[in-house]
């Protein structure tokens, strides 16, 4: 029996993945800060978005494209040809009550990420930072964090937005942890999508999302361009010998803090190993 909480791809060009709170509220009771597109356009297609009473953070995964918002060309980012080259993200952030549109320079895949907005923001291009990437973790649980959009930078009033990825054998999101509760300072509620990539296409993946008492406990093996929904709980993946692993995360909740909690049984871990975060 499939999960709830995973989403196939619904095709191999266009809009392939769309994930809206009323849609997801099928699945997962409560569902309503995140929102998630991806697209797979050709070269010379276009498409274009109003944002209503969200804001976007458009990421692109490969390729380069044009943006325009409010009438405003903003030029052609981009140049990211492989995912998997470790080459840090580009991307756009568009406001409340705003629009944009992309017009696809090459083949492009390119991620949509919704939550609600407010007043106040103006059209922003995210460009790559000059820092290394981040090499988190040890051993066989080491990934490497492209910090897109966490709380660190002022970039949206909901968005949370990271890119990690995860060599061959190795765990990521671990040890397990949640953010489930809306309890600031120790924890905060954040809703949040993985989006996975495997180099090579055809292998698969691991997660489990799971709760404390167990009431919640789905275990998905993900392919390529699957997406996995946590609305609670805990939610560790890992990349099986001989397939690297790249997923895109989006949080949003109530409070643009990313305040998580170990999963007691597996803390001894997160204090092994000197308090690494566990994204």
């Amino acid at each position: 029996m499939s999960s709830q909480l995973h989403l196939k791809p619904t095709g191999q060009s266009g809009l392939i993945q769309n994930i809206e709170p009323t849609k997801v509220n099928e699945r997962c009771q409560n569902w309503s800060y995140v929102g998630f597109d991806v697209y797979r356009l050709s070269a010379g297609e276009t498409i274009s978005q109003e944002t209503s009473d969200h804001e976007h953070l458009l990421i692109i995964v490969t390729g380069k494209m044009r943006v325009l918002s409010g009438g405003e060309d903003l030029g052609e980012i981009g140049g990211r040809m492989d995912i998997f080259s470790r080459e840090k993200a580009h991307g756009a952030y568009v406001p409340f009550q705003s629009s944009w549109q992309i017009n696809a320079v090459t083949e492009l895949e390119l991620a949509v990420c919704k939550a609600p907005g407010s007043p106040g923001r103006s059209v922003q291009i995210i460009n790559p930072t000059a820092e290394p990437m981040e090499a988190r973790g040890t051993g066989s649980n080491t990934r490497y964090v492209n910090a897109i959009a966490m709380e660190e930078t002022d970039i949206a009033d909901s968005l949370l937005v990271t890119e990690v990825w995860t060599p061959q054998g190795n765990w990521s999101s671990y040890p397990p942890h949640k953010h489930d509760d809306d309890n600031f300072p120790s924890e905060t509620y954040l809703e949040e999508t993985y989006y996975h990539r495997l180099n090579p296409p055809q292998g698969y993946g691991y997660q489990r999302v799971y709760n404390d008492d167990l009431s919640l406990d789905e275990n998905i093996a993900f392919h390529n361009r699957d997406v996995v929904l946590v609305p609670e709980g805990y939610h560790p993946c890992a990349a099986p010998y001989g397939y690297e692993l790249y997923y895109l995360n989006v949080m949003a909740g109530p409070m643009r803090k990313w305040r998580f909690t170990n999963d007691p049984n597996h803390e001894w871990l997160f204090i092994r190993d000197g308090g690494v975060k566990p994204a």
